[in-house]
């Protein structure tokens, strides 16, 4: 291998690398605020990759009748705890936010489709299309049972992994998309390299995400809110920070960074149905080599996952996945060795 090449294969490996970095830094806001480890997050990726690919191809996405299923039995859910006594948010808010809104959603799209809009109009059609799936499955399957301990709520995540595996393919098929037109076409050259435009503006897309959430929790006052819950539950919860809107609005950013890196991604590589699922797990290595603490630690661990992935493909292709997920073993061999055991707080 000379230069030329390795210079090939760094750029390749930061392009991917940087989705890594939004999947990593979104599962580490999932588990610090929620305490779970968000199996599921990959999902995101697949439903709005997959979403975005077909309204490209001119198809409408069966990802518009999800909002109205999952509202009207969250709605069924919250009409049963309401008449139990159990009041939680008011009825009229429920019916706005859980059916008014997803049966509006389920049919402007079509009518909006049917305007033959550019991509940079289906793409944000694609936000509005599966972010709101975020918060609805927290309410529906981890609110209830927000204090359990992590190993339930593990548990629980890998169950709606499953389910929205099963999901995907049911909604996409087996086959795979490919959106064959960028959001920028053209190309320049630097560092001696020549860069498809299409790829900076995934690395500027992402950067600007990530920078976009540290302002979000340095100097908003919902920021703030998740930083306390993040650091501890209990003392945000007798301060009168509500956890459960805490919860609500981290799987609003979790769903909202999953369905950008799928939009971003489609424009790259072939994706199926569970395709996220393995793209999720390598931003989970990054992630893990930052102990589900540090966001900024846990994007540059998921860049240099990419690299190692890009670089792994050139030396032994048939053993990328095998090296890239090798990669936390030494890490967790040495935290646990220098990390002192607590118990799980009550």
């Amino acid at each position: 291998m000379d230069w030329s090449i390795a210079k090939i294969l760094l750029q390749d490996g930061i392009v991917t690398g940087v989705i890594y970095a939004l999947m990593a830094v979104s599962l580490v806001l999932v588990f610090a605020v929620t305490r779970v480890i968000f199996i599921a997050q990959g999902e995101f990726v697949s439903f709005g990759a997959l979403t975005f690919a077909m309204m490209a191809d001119g198809r409408l996405p069966q990802t518009i009748y999800l909002l109205p299923i999952l509202g009207a039995i969250i709605f069924l859910k919250e009409l049963y705890f309401y008449f139990k006594g159990r009041h939680g948010l008011g009825l009229h808010w429920c019916f706005i936010y859980f059916i008014a809104l997803p049966l509006a959603i389920m049919f402007l799209i079509p009518e909006v489709l049917a305007l033959e809009p550019n991509i940079w109009v289906k793409a944000l059609l694609s936000l509005v299309i599966v972010v709101p799936l975020g918060p609805m499955l927290y309410r529906l399957v981890f609110e209830p049972i927000a204090e359990a301990s992590s190993l339930i709520l593990l548990i629980v995540s890998i169950a709606l992994h499953f389910a929205m595996v099963g999901t995907g393919l049911v909604l996409f098929g087996a086959e795979g998309w490919l959106v064959s037109e960028p959001f920028f076409d053209g190309q320049t050259e630097f560092f001696g390299l020549t860069w498809n435009y299409q790829s900076l503006f995934v690395i500027g897309m992402t950067a600007f995400t990530i920078f976009a959430l540290w302002m979000f929790f340095g100097h908003t006052i919902y920021g703030k809110a998740l930083r306390a819950t993040a650091v501890n539950r209990r003392g945000a919860r007798l301060v009168g920070i509500s956890t459960s809107l805490s919860g609500h609005m981290t799987f609003w950013l979790t769903a909202f960074v999953g369905v950008l890196a799928g939009i971003m991604l489609v424009s790259f590589i072939t994706i199926n149905y569970e395709t996220g699922f393995m793209i999720g797990l390598k931003g989970f290595v990054g992630a893990i080599i930052a102990g589900l603490v540090s966001y900024p630690v846990a994007a540059v661990a998921a860049i240099g996952v990419g690299i190692v992935e890009a670089f792994s493909t050139f030396w032994a292709s048939d053993y990328k996945e095998v090296i890239v997920f090798t990669l936390i073993i030494p890490v967790l061999l040495v935290r646990s060795l220098t990390i002192k055991h607590h118990d799980e707080e009550e």
